[in-house]
C-alpha cells in the first residue's frame, strides 16, 4: 500500500508546532503549547510531534519527509545584516541574540534529529517562511486557483508577499521586506500600548472601538509612506526593534505625548485612540494590498496567511469591501500554521501530487488535535471524587446542556478533537448565553480572569447567520477570522446619554437583543456552525435553538488568562474547579459544580480584572 508520511515543524521562534501530513491528508496538527502549558511555547516541539505520530501509528524511523518551516541561514544573514547596519547601536540586542544562535538556530538538523530520538535517517526540506504561509493558506482551502497573499512580521527577510496558487503549485512573485513590515507596524503600538508583543496584538484589536482614530493622519504623516498598493516604507527613527530590545523609540514617544503604557497600568483615552488609530491604518493596509494582488492575478478568490491574517476586522471588510469574491483565511495563520504549510508543500510541490479540492476545505473543521477516550474520562472523575451525570444518547445530552446555557449557567465544553490555531471552534470551548445581559462581564471577571474590554465572540448556525450579522446568506466563517455588523434590526436605540459615553464606560450600554456578544461598535467575531464540520456542537446549537428560539450562543476559549487553551480532561476539571464556572461537560459527562467536593466561590480583584495583562 502506497503511503508517504510528512512531518511539517516549526520551532524556536513563537507558537512551535508539528503537523502530519499522510498521502495528501492532513492527519493531525498541534502546538507544543497545549501539552507543556507555557503559552506559545517556542521550544522544540516534542510533544507535539510524539502526538502527531501517536495519532497516525507512526514512528520517526516511518518518516519519508521532515520539513522546517524556514531557512535558519538565510534569517541568520538578515539578523547579521542589521546589527551591522545599526552598529555601534544594537549591541546588547546583539549579545543577547547571537549565543541562542550559535548554540541551538543554526544547528536545525542535529535539534530535529534530536527531537526524532536520532531514528529519523532521511531527508530534511527548509522551505521559505512566507512559503510555508502561503502553502497553508492555499493547499487546504476549497479553490481550484486563487490569489494568495501571507502578511505577518517578518520571516527571513519578507514581511509579505503575494502570487498564485493553481492546481498543486503556488508562485510568489512579489514580496515587501525587513524593516518594512505590516505586522511589526502593529506590534510596536502594541508594545506602546503596554500589551506583551506577539500575544497582545488580538488585545489592541479588542480596544480600538472604545477610542477614536485621532492619530491615522499623524502616522501616514510621519510613521509610514503609504502606497496605493499597500506597500510602505517605515521611518525607523520612530523605531527600535531593529537594533534594541524594545519596539519604539524616544521619538515615537515624543510624537504620542509620552512613553509606553507600563503594563499593568490603567487604560486612558490615549492609549484606545492609538489602538483605534493603527487598527484603520493596517485595515487600510490590508484592503490595498488585496485590492493590488487582485488587479494583477485577476482572480476571484483570496487565500490569507501570516499572523496579520488573524486581524478578523481587517478581514471581514476585504470580504466586504474588497474585489474578491471569496476568501479563505487559514485557521492557524501565524507561526504554528507554517508547521502545516511545509508539510504539504513538500506533498504538493516538490514531490508533484495531484491536488484534490473538498467542497468547504480540505482541514476538517481544524480539529487536527487529541482527542480523549470515554473511560479514561470515567476513571479520572472517579479517581478525583467527582460527581457527575453521563449521558448515553448524544440528544439527550445536548439538550440538557442547552438547557443549562439557556439558564445563564457558564458551561465548560471538552469534545472530540482539540483545535489547531488560536481559537476555539466548539472542541475546547467556555459557553454561555448571548441574550444575557450580564454574561460578557461575568465571564470576563469571574471565568477568564481578563480585562473586562475584551469581546466575546458569537458560535451562530450557519444557515441563520445572516439574519443576525451583516453577511451574504449561509456565509461560511467556521475558524471565527470575519468580524461582522450585527444586523441593524437586532440593534437597540440608544439613549442620548448611551450615545455619549466614552472609553470603557461604553460598556454600560446594551447595544442589541444579542448584549453578550455585540461589541462596542455593534460587532462580533462570528464563527458559523455546521452539521458537516462540527458535528455534536451543531446538534448543541439546534438544540438551543429549539428551546429559545436563538440560534447562537456566546464561544470563547477554555482556559483563564494567562494559560494556553486547555488539551485534557484533566486540564478542563483543574480549570472548572479554580474558576466559577456552574458546568463542566467531558464528553458525555456532565459535572455540575454545586454538587462537586471542595467547590468554592472564587474571588479575582476587578481592578486587575480590567487592567492587568499577561
Amino acid at each position: 500500500m502506497f503511503m508517504t508520511a510528512i512531518l511539517g515543524i516549526s520551532a524556536f521562534y513563537h507558537d512551535s508546532a508539528a503537523a502530519l501530513v499522510v498521502d495528501g491528508e492532513i492527519v493531525a496538527a498541534a502546538q507544543e503549547e497545549r501539552f507543556t502549558r507555557k503559552k506559545h511555547d517556542p521550544e522544540f516541539p516534542k510533544n507535539a510531534i510524539d502526538f502527531c505520530l501517536k495519532e497516525a501509528g507512526l514512528r520517526p524511523e516511518d518518516l519519508d519527509y521532515v520539513g522546517f518551516y524556514d531557512k535558519p541561514f538565510l534569517k541568520f544573514e538578515r539578523l547579521l545584516e542589521t546589527y551591522l547596519a545599526y552598529a555601534p547601536a544594537g549591541f546588547g540586542s546583539y549579545l543577547k541574540a547571537i549565543p541562542v544562535w550559535l548554540k541551538q538556530k543554526l544547528h536545525l538538523r542535529r535539534e530535529m534529529k534530536r527531537g526524532l530520538d536520532d531514528a529519523y535517517k532521511k531527508r530534511f526540506v527548509f522551505t521559505e517562511h512566507h512559503e510555508s504561509h502561503a502553502a497553508s493558506a492555499f493547499f487546504p482551502s476549497p479553490f481550484d486557483e486563487a490569489a494568495v497573499l501571507t502578511v505577518d512580521g517578518v520571516g527571513e527577510w519578507a514581511t509579505a508577499s503575494y502570487g498564485i496558487g493553481r492546481g498543486n503549485r503556488i508562485e510568489l512573485t512579489h514580496e515587501l521586506h525587513f524593516p518594512h513590515s505590516p505586522g511589526l507596524l502593529y506590534s510596536a503600538f502594541t508594545y506602546f500600548c503596554g500589551f506583551r508583543v506577539n500575544s497582545g496584538e488580538y488585545k489592541l484589536m479588542g480596544l480600538a472601538p472604545y477610542g477614536e482614530p485621532k492619530y491615522v493622519d499623524l502616522i501616514l504623516e510621519k510613521l509610514i509612506d503609504l502606497k496605493e498598493d499597500g506597500s510602505f516604507r517605515m521611518d525607523m527613527s520612530y523605531f527600535n526593534y531593529c537594533q534594541g530590545l524594545t519596539m519604539t523609540s524616544r521619538k515615537f514617544d515624543t510624537l504620542f505625548g509620552g512613553p509606553p503604557r507600563k503594563p499593568e497600568s490603567p487604560l486612558s483615552e490615549r492609549e484606545m485612540d492609538i489602538a483605534a488609530s493603527i487598527q484603520v491604518v493596517t485595515e487600510e493596509i490590508m484592503l490595498r494590498m488585496a485590492r493590488h494582488v487582485c488587479d494583477e492575478t485577476g482572480m476571484k478568490n483570496l487565500c490569507l496567511a501570516g499572523g496579520v491574517a488573524l486581524n478578523c476586522v481587517a478581514n471581514g471588510r476585504i470580504l466586504r469591501e474588497g474585489p474578491f469574491d471569496d476568501l479563505w483565511i487559514q485557521p492557524a495563520a501565524g507561526d504554528a500554521g507554517g508547521a502545516l504549510g511545509t508539510a504539504l508543500f513538500i506533498w504538493h510541490q516538490l514531490l508533484d501530487n495531484k491536488r484534490q479540492t473538498q467542497p468547504t476545505d480540505s482541514q476538517s473543521g481544524s480539529y487536527l488535535g487529541p482527542k480523549n477516550d470515554e473511560d479514561a474520562i470515567h476513571a479520572f472523575l472517579e479517581e478525583v471524587g467527582a460527581k457527575y451525570e453521563r449521558f448515553e444518547a448524544e440528544g439527550e445530552l445536548c439538550d440538557r446542556v442547552a438547557s443549562l446555557i439557556a439558564s445563564e449557567n457558564v458551561i465548560g465544553w471538552l469534545q472530540g478533537r482539540m483545535e489547531f490555531g488560536p481559537r476555539a471552534l466548539g472542541a475546547r470551548s467556555i459557553l454561555g448565553d448571548a441574550r444575557s445581559i450580564k454574561m460578557q462581564s461575568v465571564m470576563n471577571l469571574k471565568i477568564k480572569f481578563r480585562e473586562s474590554f475584551r469581546p466575546f465572540a458569537p458560535s451562530v448556525l450557519e444557515e441563520r447567520v445572516d439574519e443576525l450579522f451583516e453577511t451574504k446568506p449561509g456565509q461560511p466563517s467556521p475558524y471565527m477570522l470575519l468580524v461582522a455588523p450585527v444586523q441593524p434590526s437586532r440593534r437597540t436605540t440608544l439613549s442620548d446619554d448611551d450615545a455619549k459615553r466614552s472609553g470603557v464606560d461604553k460598556l454600560k450600554t446594551i447595544r442589541s437583543d444579542i448584549p453578550a456578544i455585540t461589541h462596542v461598535d455593534c460587532s462580533a467575531r462570528v464563527q458559523t456552525v455546521d452539521e458537516q464540520r462540527h458535528g455534536r456542537y451543531y446538534k448543541l446549537l439546534k438544540s438551543f435553538e429549539q428551546q429559545t428560539g436563538s440560534p447562537v450562543v456566546i464561544n470563547t476559549s477554555f482556559n483563564v488568562r494567562g494559560e494556553p487553551i486547555v488539551c485534557t480532561p484533566e486540564h478542563a476539571y483543574r480549570c472548572f474547579m479554580a474558576t466559577n464556572m456552574d458546568v463542566l461537560v467531558l464528553e458525555s459527562f456532565v459535572l455540575l459544580k454545586e454538587e462537586q467536593p471542595d467547590a468554592k466561590e472564587h474571588e479575582i480583584d476587578e481592578y486587575l480584572a480590567q487592567f492587568q495583562l499577561d
